[in-house]
């Protein structure tokens, strides 16, 4: 994903949500809803959640140093799990608490035209800002669903985004529910029942966005795609009799480290090792243009069928 791609997705949804918030805290002081006020902060914290992530690009492009040897490219994807602890935190638990607490201390509400009024401009924008983020992703979707391409994606902005939308266009829809009935029977347990809806929403989708982005930090390989393009890259030219083993890992949504050991012919001079190298490099590069760090380590060729080699490793041989 590019970053200009990214950030488009990334500030539509920043204006809508600061114009969404104010709206919300209004209503909110207007009528009473604890809806509203739970709507309010759900709004809040995702424009905090945006600017994290705006935050997480920026530092990502900073050059390696000393300490960071390989880049800063995961700073992404610490930044997009912060913001799921966020989303847990300031949304999903703080909607419940304020629910439960309205089951608790009902309170009838108050100008029920105005919450209902501004649910529904939010919904449009928030639409607007799903809109957005679904135009910016499909070309990266593929033939993919998505939530195969929310679960599988190395760039973290727009899973999140399109998370965030699409649990803020629900949390609309329920909070929106809830004011209504509440209106209509006059029993403001609606309202409090539609905000502990919302928090439960927000806690399922900061776990799901949790438990995805642990996994980039942890560390993942590249695709099955890749992969296979890498392999036929190694073995497509003559100076590689095999594989040994192969070992990708991604620095960043942008950045993929490859190591491969392969086995050569144990006639060939240390220089012709060397040119044999680069050459495999370039061609992997060429195949894999996120394979930014390649590690190639030489290993003298066993015939397999005269004796085992010495690893426990796999050699897969090139055509002859």
């Amino acid at each position: 994903m590019s970053a200009s791609g990214g950030n488009k997705a990334i500030i539509a949804a920043l204006a809508a949500n600061l114009g969404i918030a104010a709206t919300k805290f209004i209503a909110w002081l207007v009528s009473g809803s604890a809806s509203m006020l739970a709507e309010g902060v759900h709004s809040l914290a995702d424009s905090g959640n945006q600017l994290l992530l705006l935050l997480g690009g920026k530092r990502a492009r900073h050059a390696a140093d000393a300490d960071h040897p390989f880049g800063y490219g995961r700073a992404r994807y610490l930044y997009a799990f912060v913001v799921s602890i966020i989303l847990f935190t300031v949304g999903g638990v703080f909607s419940v608490y304020e629910g439960v607490d309205k089951l608790q201390n009902p309170h009838e509400l108050d100008t029920v035209w105005l919450p209902i009024v501004v649910l529904l401009i939010a919904i449009a924008l928030e639409g607007n800002s799903l809109r957005t983020a679904v135009k910016e992703a499909r070309p990266l979707k593929g033939d993919r669903t998505w939530f195969q391409f929310i679960r599988k994606a190395k760039a973290p902005e727009l899973p999140v985004v399109l998370l965030e939308d699409t649990a803020a266009l629900t949390g609309l829809v329920l909070a929106l529910g809830g004011v209504g009935l509440s209106a209509i029977t006059g029993d403001a347990v609606f309202d409090a029942l539609g905000t502990i809806a919302i928090g439960l929403l927000l806690v399922a989708v900061a776990v799901l966005l949790g438990v995805e982005t642990a996994s980039l930090l942890i560390g993942e390989g590249a695709g099955p795609d890749d992969v296979a393009r890498i392999r036929t890259a190694i073995l497509s030219g003559d100076e590689a009799k095999g594989i040994i083993h192969l070992r990708t890992l991604h620095l960043g949504p942008d950045q993929l480290l490859v190591g491969a050991k392969i086995a050569m012919s144990a006639s060939k001079r240390l220089s012709q090792v060397a040119a044999d190298v680069n050459a495999i490099e370039a061609r992997i590069r060429e195949a894999a243009p996120l394979a930014t760090v390649i590690f190639i380590e030489p290993d003298v060729y066993v015939n397999p069928r005269a004796q085992q080699p010495a690893t426990d490793a796999i050699v897969i041989r090139a055509a002859d």
